[in-house]
């Protein structure tokens, strides 16, 4: 079992930032936080989730149209967002992820069940990425409130990616942090039956 520093670093001490220290992001850690995340468990490993790191100024000055005014400037200051897509042929890949049987059967001219599996799994993999990004010591800030499609267009014309959620990554600033929200108590949000 991890220890109380372990379980702090990921969860009891780990916030939601909205404004960043001045500091780089290494690219390596992000290769890193990407190596961790795909050991995560998927349906039939079907991994679906792709990242698109935005860094450089170019690269936010093309992000920043697609942004709901409340998401601009923390995220035109963070030194790194995350464009979490999910790949709308992901079964492609089956063939080497899940070699044991025909699992691309499952799932090819079946839109039904691409959509779900492909939602699902690159959001559970977004999970498993901010937990990796934050087991290296960096802060995230995950977020809805842009234009999808818009997105897609800018950054994914004619790929089968589409976009899911943003994550800004970098090194929060404590000092600017409100305080926590409330959280639902076991009682209130889960049973034993």
């Amino acid at each position: 079992m991890l220890d109380s520093d372990a379980f702090g670093l990921l969860f009891h001490n780990a916030r939601t930032f909205n404004n960043w220290q001045d500091r780089d992001v290494d690219t390596g850690l992000l290769k890193q936080a990407w190596d961790l995340t795909v050991l995560g468990p998927t349906s039939a490993n079907c991994e679906p989730m792709r990242i698109t790191f935005v860094k450089s100024d170019a690269a936010k000055k093309r992000l920043k149209p697609f942004l709901s005014e409340g998401n601009v400037d923390k995220t035109m200051n963070a030194p790194v967002t995350a464009i979490v897509a999910q790949d709308m042929e992901f079964y492609e890949k089956l063939p080497d992820l899940f070699p044991h049987t025909d699992a691309r059967s499952w799932f090819a001219g079946k839109d039904d069940a691409i959509k779900a599996t492909a939602f699902r799994n690159s959001s559970l993999q977004a999970g498993y990425f901010i937990l990796a990004l934050r087991g290296l010591g960096l802060d995230c800030g995950p977020m809805s409130g842009f234009d999808a499609a818009g997105l897609d267009g800018e950054f994914f014309a004619g790929t089968p990616l589409k976009t899911n959620l943003l994550i800004n990554i970098g090194y929060g600033d404590r000092n600017k942090l409100p305080p926590r929200s409330p959280r639902l108590s076991f009682d209130q949000g889960a049973e034993i039956i």
